[in-house]
């Protein structure tokens, strides 16, 4: 299943980075620990963009 906002697509972005090693772990703990409990295969997948219809990008936009 493919990250459900835009912010989740960033962060699973910047967990692959760090699980790769372009990025220092100190750079986002929260990614970190993503990191660290995710395959490679994965967070690509997480961290993909989809065909399908625009993700949102803040919590707002799903009220409105």
């Amino acid at each position: 299943m493919p990250a459900r906002s835009e912010r989740q697509r960033k962060l699973a972005g910047i967990a692959l980075s760090i699980k790769r090693g372009y990025t220092p772990r100190s750079y986002s703990p929260e990614a970190t620990r993503m990191a660290e409990s995710m395959s490679e295969e994965k967070l690509r997948h997480y961290a993909g963009r989809t065909k399908r219809k625009k993700k949102r990008t803040s919590r707002r936009s799903r009220r409105e």
